[in-house]
């Protein structure tokens, strides 16, 4: 990659033939959605979703979910063009599953499926956040370097992930990330620009908590590292850490708790959810 790659427009992966079969599907929702006389946020308001996720569809950069093309077809009086599509991208999204790292692959299964995910960041933006930009910036800079086809592979996996956000009923979900991170311009001034309008539209959704950790308090009660509290659907909640390609999928109930613990003292030292959105417009526009 360049040293201008902020100056590189968002792509989708080109991995397999799923990019094609989706790009193509952007396209003909914005021709149904122009026939129809709607806008996008018109569309997004019709089928309950963001009008960011209806944009990024459009463009070919976010998978069009199942649920979302059962919504949109009658919206558009798309005649079951939409619903023609359903098994297709069903199938499709079955083969991006399976893709992922095997070390990170129960994690990801368990995380499409759960009803709950909380997450603590401390390095970076948190993956299910991360534009195409900034997660192929975190990809091209990791070491030993990945060769071009596995941060292409890794950048599909990451992207795909986040159709969580198009589910519903959607799981109950927040964030806190450390606003060093935040502060960190991965990718450059343009494309972390970009980023911050990313985390603001997902702090807006009504279905997403999200919170920063001020970098001045004084007290900390987990300094040791990131992880993730996940609620599997009639299952009790577990934890998920991982370092360096080693992951570990926790499932002590006295363990999962003191994880449990530290999350809420998180949450209760961070920013409230308001004063968080406030601080992270006030860094874009300091960008």
């Amino acid at each position: 990659m360049s040293g201008n790659q902020e100056e590189r427009p968002e792509r989708p992966s080109e991995v397999d033939g799923t990019a094609h079969l989706f790009r193509a599907l952007g396209k003909i929702i914005k021709v149904l959605r122009r026939n129809a006389g709607l806008s996008q946020a018109e569309l997004a308001a019709a089928t309950h979703c963001s009008e960011d996720l209806v944009s990024s569809v459009e463009r070919g950069l976010r998978t069009p979910q199942p649920d979302f093309l059962l919504r949109a077809d009658p919206v558009l009086a798309a005649g079951g063009v939409l619903l023609a599509a359903v098994d297709d991208v069903r199938d499709a999204l079955a083969r991006h599953r399976t893709r992922h790292p095997d070390w990170f692959r129960d994690f990801a299964d368990e995380e499409a499926k759960a009803v709950a995910l909380h997450y603590y960041e401390v390095q970076a933006v948190p993956g299910l956040l991360q534009t195409p930009a900034y997660a192929e910036t975190v990809f091209r800079n990791r070491r030993p370097l990945y060769d071009e086809e596995t941060i292409e592979k890794r950048l599909a996996d990451r992207l795909s992930r986040q159709a969580i956000f198009d589910k519903w009923p959607a799981p109950t979900m927040s964030f806190v990330i450390e606003e060093s991170v935040l502060r960190r311009p991965l990718g450059g001034r343009r494309a972390f620009r970009e980023q911050l309008r990313r985390v603001i539209e997902v702090a807006e959704l009504r279905t997403v908590h999200l919170q920063v950790m001020p970098t001045d308090r004084k007290e900390h009660p987990a300094l040791e590292g990131a992880f993730t509290l996940l609620t599997p659907k009639g299952r009790r909640e577990v934890a998920y850490i991982e370092s360096y390609n080693h992951a570990r999928l926790i499932t002590d109930p006295e363990e999962v708790r003191m994880y449990a613990e530290r999350y809420g003292i998180i949450r209760a030292q961070a920013l409230t959810p308001l004063e968080s959105l406030e601080l992270i417009e006030k860094m874009q526009g300091e960008l």
